[in-house]
């Protein structure tokens, strides 16, 4: 890993990759998995989604951009995000 957090994948194993195609570093204890966006299972992808707009939600609370709602409001908000 460089002194920037980049790390290189060699050729030989991004050859069925397309430029720009997205990839999930997924941390499972001391190894990291990279896997394509597209090939996440439904469920997975959603999660990550949802956990996406949870940060979103967060981020602005700690802006102090936010207003109080009831907790059904607010997730029915985050789901349409």
């Amino acid at each position: 890993m460089s002194s920037k957090g980049q790390i290189v994948i060699p050729a030989s194993m991004r050859r069925d990759l397309d430029e720009g195609a997205q990839l999930v570093i997924i941390r499972d204890g001391g190894r990291f998995i990279l896997k394509p966006l597209d090939d996440l299972e439904p469920a997975l992808e959603d999660d990550l989604r949802f956990a996406e707009r949870t940060e979103k939600a967060y981020l602005e609370f700690e802006k102090g951009e936010f207003t109080r709602e009831k907790d059904v409001d607010f997730l029915h908000k985050l789901k349409s995000w």
